[in-house]
């Protein structure tokens, strides 16, 4: 898998790389860091490069030249649904990408994946979200990318065997089950209602969930329970459980995602000790795990489509005549134009800064509540002015502006709202002034 080369996205500044300086075991990357960092003339200052190893450039152009000649024609397709790609869609789009090499990337190598880096999954889920059907095609749309790193840290080599291989084949979906109803979890997972009790061997499962991504058609499903002493703990099942009740599938904004989303009902749902997802009481940790980096893929594949939205915007303002002159030419039209190449650029140099942390393995639960703000809202904006820019053709389904409009919108709450992620930046920078005694 090629590595990322002297730089690209080397943007962290302070402790991190005080405290990478000292560790002894380092990634090629890291060894790139110091080597840009010691270079630099001005050691005051930090070393950035962003520039693309040619290997990863490579990819790039294999991944846009993918989704600009297999995939995108096939968005109009009448089997894309207001709930998602039918099966059968999906099933061909997956063909294609296991054709070209380019299916589930970030999965191990081991498991015939391409073992991407966080930073490595920027540059190739931004050109995959360049389609709606993109995400779809390389398998790395989302619940079942989290899920797939998810099982890659957490399973057991027995859960790996029977859940995630097929995943990463592409021959299964799956479900993440933890939202609920009021006055169960949401944005705040404490308010858990889910419950699990162990009974001999076994635990028994009982609630709701709903908003649940994938649900229909899903092979498996990842449940977040409420143990007895209050803690949480995650179980694997099969989904063709007679005690999985799918109540219903939600009409939502969003069109993009295989299986919709569901309400979902465990009715005494008996899970094997086996089949508990890593250590019992270990859920919300668990939750991080996964959350964190879900949270900055969702900010990749929808840059992907800003950018898409910007793009038809700016050839529509480079064509249009309006007034006597083209449309890009008036100064509302070139402002939002520029404001869009703002927006995006700030997107992406937050998902790259974010991505490259990760790759130093920090947490990165304070800078991918970050990135996670900054980037759904600017690429909210971006798409709304394009489809400003678009005017008629932008609200209806003469381009694709449209649909990726509506999806768009369900970003600024998937994954945490951006309120929430707020309040807790700031709990977070108030406790850390505490901590130093003052700035």
């Amino acid at each position: 898998m090629p590595q990322v080369g002297k730089g690209y996205g080397i943007l962290r500044v302070g402790r991190v790389l005080g405290r990478a300086r000292q560790k002894s075991s380092e990634m090629t990357i890291r060894e790139s860091v110091n080597e840009t960092l010691m270079s630099t003339t001005d050691m005051r200052g930090i070393g950035m490069d962003f520039r693309l190893s040619p290997e990863l450039e490579a990819l790039q152009r294999r991944v846009r030249d993918f989704i600009s000649e297999q995939v995108i024609p096939l968005e109009n397709d009448p089997r894309q649904t207001a709930h998602g790609p039918t099966e059968a869609l999906r099933d061909e789009l997956i063909a294609k990408a296991r054709a070209a090499g380019l299916l589930t990337p970030h999965a191990d190598v081991e498991m015939g994946g391409l073992g991407l880096s966080h930073v490595e999954k920027a540059v190739v889920f931004e050109e995959a979200g360049y389609s709606t059907l993109g995400p779809t095609a390389l398998n790395i749309h989302a619940p079942d990318e989290g899920n797939i790193h998810l099982l890659s840290i957490v399973a057991s080599p027995q859960q790996k065997l029977r859940w995630l291989q097929p995943l990463v084949d592409g021959r299964t979906r799956s479900c993440f089950a933890m939202t609920e109803p009021p006055p169960g979890a949401g944005a705040d997972p404490s308010m858990l209602m889910t419950t699990a009790v162990r009974d001999g061997d076994d635990y028994v499962i009982n609630g709701t969930k709903w908003f649940i991504t994938g649900a229909k058609g899903a092979t498996f499903v990842i449940i977040m329970a409420k143990m007895e002493d209050g803690t949480a703990t995650m179980f694997l099942s099969d989904m063709n459980r007679p005690e999985i009740e799918h109540v219903r599938t939600m009409d939502a904004l969003d069109t993009c995602f295989t299986g919709g989303h569901a309400v979902l009902r465990f009715n005494n749902l008996r899970v094997p000790a086996n089949d508990v997802l890593g250590e019992v009481g270990k859920g919300f940790r668990y939750a991080q795990v996964r959350l964190a980096p879900a949270r900055l893929t969702h900010c990749m594949r929808w840059l992907g489509q800003a950018r898409r939205a910007h793009d038809l915007a700016l050839e529509h303002a480079r064509q249009r005549q309006s007034f006597g002159r083209v449309l890009g030419e008036h100064e509302g039209v070139s402002f939002m134009l520029a404001d869009n190449e703002m927006d995006l650029l700030t997107s992406r140099l937050h998902i790259w800064r974010t991505a490259w942390l990760l790759d130093q393995g920090e947490r990165c639960n304070f800078e991918s509540s970050i990135a996670k703000v900054v980037c759904s809202e600017a690429q909210w904006r971006v798409v709304d002015r394009s489809v400003q820019i678009l005017g008629g053709q932008g609200v209806t389904h003469e381009t694709i502006a449209a649909r990726i409009f509506a999806d768009m919108r369900a970003f600024r709450i998937y994954d945490g709202p951006s309120e929430v992620h707020r309040f807790s930046l700031g709990k977070k920078i108030l406790a850390e002034v505490k901590k130093e005694g003052g700035r």
